[in-house]
């Protein structure tokens, strides 16, 4: 990513967000589970949103869902699927948009990869449920306490 992108990247964003999002009815998003040997979980931090996240990001037009996990998780995580992922879910995610929906994905088979996004992630690291990193935000430790800690499922993320 160039210096002058990564300079306004936390005010370009929300600009073209809000344009986008006039534009659509319904938004998707994806964020995918992938552990390491030791049962760690994946998170990134991105350069232009607060807090710790599962990686992923939106679906593009006439992309498919399991794709965009995919192409995210490889470009945010530096993981390579290489068998796909299962549909763990779909949550709504009004409080960032009404109409925002993230369909969950869980990496049972991946391999590593070098990461492809240039200067989207700020870090990247897997954590133990039970000592993850301070800021990790609300819907990933939601995600978090169900898949891991037997909380009980919820539709909201």
């Amino acid at each position: 990513m160039s210096e002058w992108r990564m300079r306004f990247e936390p005010v370009i964003t929300p600009i073209f967000r809000t344009w986008w999002r006039m534009r659509r009815g319904m938004t998707l998003g994806v964020r995918g589970v992938a552990l390491d040997s030791e049962g760690r979980i994946l998170l990134v931090r991105h350069t232009y949103a607060a807090g710790w996240h599962l990686p992923g990001g939106g679906v593009e037009g006439g992309e498919a869902a399991i794709d965009a996990i995919m192409r995210e998780m490889v470009e945010e995580g530096g993981v390579e699927a290489t068998a796909p992922p299962a549909l763990i879910g779909f949550f709504s995610n009004h409080a960032n948009f009404p109409n925002d929906h993230i369909a969950l994905y869980r990496f049972d088979a991946w391999r590593p990869c070098p990461p492809s996004s240039e200067g989207e992630i700020a870090e990247r690291g897997f954590f133990a449920a039970d000592a993850l990193p301070e800021g990790v935000t609300k819907g990933t430790r939601r995600r978090i306490a169900e898949l891991f800690e037997g909380a009980p499922l919820s539709a909201h993320w």
